[in-house]
C-alpha cells in the first residue's frame, strides 16, 4: 500500500483570490513505512508575497524568484502521487490549492476521495482537544523542536510520525503475507523492504536515563543480559 504524506506552502488562504503554492513537500510510505523518496519543490508564485504568509513560512519573493513555476512542475508532481492516497492535514485547504493550480494548467485534478485527513481522524479520535500538528507532536511525544517556522517538506516528515500515531502505529509485516497471498500480489513486492532513512530520528532516551540504565545493569554483574553479544 502506497501513501504519500504531503504538506504545501501557499501566499494566502483562497487560490479564488489569486493566492498561490509557493512549496510542496511529501514522504512516500509504503505499507506504512516511509521508503526514503521524497517530492520537494518551491514554486515562483509569480505574484507578491503577503507580510502574513512571510510570517508563517518564511519564503520571500527574493527567494522565490528563480524557482519553477507551477506549470513546469505539475506534471512532475502527479506523476510522483500517481494514484496513492494522499495523507493531509486539513485535506481541504492543500487540495483546493493544488487542484486550482492543475486545473489553471489543463491538467487532470485530484480526486477528493484520494485525500486522507488527519485532522478530520484526529478531531474524531480527540474530540474537544487541540488538534494542530505542533499539538499532536506534543500528545504523541514527537520532536518537532526544528519547526521553528512552516516547512512543506519538513511537515510533511513530522506528519507521516503523527499519522502512523494516529492509526494505531501498525507495523507492516505483521500478517502481511497471508493478505498479499489472498491478493496474488506480485512475489517481487514481498521482498520489498523500506529505504534507510536519510537522516536518522533523533534519539528519545535522556541522559539520566541512559545513566540508570547503565547503573541498573551494572548492579547485575557479569551475567547480566545486556553484556551478552
Amino acid at each position: 500500500m502506497r501513501e504519500i504524506v504531503l504538506d504545501t506552502e501557499t501566499t494566502g488562504l483562497d487560490p479564488k483570490t489569486g493566492d498561490r503554492i509557493v512549496e510542496i513537500g511529501a514522504v512516500e510510505l509504503y505499507n506504512h513505512m516511509a521508503t526514503g523518496n521524497t517530492y520537494h519543490q518551491y514554486i515562483n508564485p509569480e505574484r507578491d508575497m503577503p507580510e502574513e504568509a512571510f510570517k508563517v513560512h518564511g519564503l520571500s519573493i527574493d527567494f522565490l524568484s528563480d524557482k519553477p513555476v507551477f506549470k513546469e512542475i505539475g506534471q512532475a508532481f502527479l506523476d510522483f502521487v500517481g494514484d496513492a492516497k494522499m495523507v493531509i492535514h486539513n485535506a481541504s485547504f492543500d487540495m483546493k490549492f493544488l487542484n486550482a493550480e492543475l486545473q489553471w494548467m489543463g491538467l487532470p485534478q485530484l480526486p477528493w476521495e484520494q485525500a486522507i485527513d488527519t485532522l478530520a481522524i484526529a478531531r474524531k479520535k480527540f474530540p474537544g482537544a487541540q488538534v494542530s500538528l505542533d499539538a499532536l507532536c506534543r500528545r504523541f511525544s514527537i520532536d518537532n523542536s526544528s519547526r521553528t517556522l512552516h516547512g512543506a517538506l519538513l511537515d510533511s516528515e513530522i506528519l507521516a510520525e503523527v499519522y502512523l500515531e494516529l492509526i494505531g502505529g501498525r507495523q507492516p509485516d505483521f500478517g502481511l503475507q497471508a493478505d498479499q497471498d489472498q491478493r496474488g500480489v506480485d512475489a517481487a513486492q514481498d521482498n520489498w523492504r523500506p529505504k534507510p532513512r536519510p537522516t536518522p530520528l533523533p534519539g528519545r532516551i535522556s541522559a539520566e536515563e541512559q545513566a540508570a540504565h547503565a547503573a541498573f545493569v551494572e548492579k547485575l554483574g557479569e551475567n547480566a543480559l545486556w553484556r551478552r553479544g
